[in-house]
């Protein structure tokens, strides 16, 4: 079962070059919108920043909306769990919610080392990307033949709430409205 105490989202490198790469920015749009969502929900948040001194910091609309308590490491490694500092902020958690850039290399590592840790693993895709469309969709589709469940922003949050009655699911839909 899904929800706030056992989820956790999954930042990877929405970082300031990388995004300034994608021919259009909808999945730092929607990474946004999760910050957002998981801090009205409290969800826990972990982000990876990919080499920063050269790709940058994560963007702003992003870093500026996460709950307070998000954890940020930065990596080299494309599989962020080659981090044990990372592996060990995920510990506890049952469903890891994972998105960023890029899907085909970051993204695609991570979540194998996650599926291999036996994680229940979802891509968030409107809120993945790669520079070239063709990896995009390859990445996607071999996460999924691996065992990774695709679902989208929307998805994820509604999973969540569960309800219309859910005392947090006015604020939540004004984020997707």
């Amino acid at each position: 079962m899904i929800n706030e105490q056992n989820s956790l989202f999954l930042f990877i490198d929405v970082q300031e070059k990388l995004v300034g790469m994608l021919a259009k920015d909808k999945a730092a749009k929607k990474a946004s919108i999760l910050a957002q969502a998981a801090k009205i929900l409290n969800i826990d948040c972990v982000l990876t920043e990919q080499y920063p001194k050269g790709l940058g910091s994560t963007i702003e609309p992003v870093k500026f909306q996460l709950p307070d308590n998000a954890k940020f490491f930065e990596k080299t490694a494309f599989n962020a769990l080659a981090d044990e500092e990372v592996v060990n902020a995920i510990k506890g958690k049952e469903n890891i919610f994972l998105f960023g850039i890029e899907t085909h290399i970051c993204v695609l590592q991570t979540a194998m080392a996650l599926l291999e840790k036996g994680y229940n693993v979802y891509i968030v895709k409107d809120a993945c990307a790669s520079r070239d469309s063709d990896e995009f969709k390859a990445g996607i589709n071999f996460m999924e033949k691996a065992g990774a469940k695709i679902v989208t922003t929307e998805i994820t949050l509604f999973e969540l709430l569960k309800s219309s009655k859910h005392p947090m699911f006015k604020q939540v839909q004004l984020l997707i409205k």
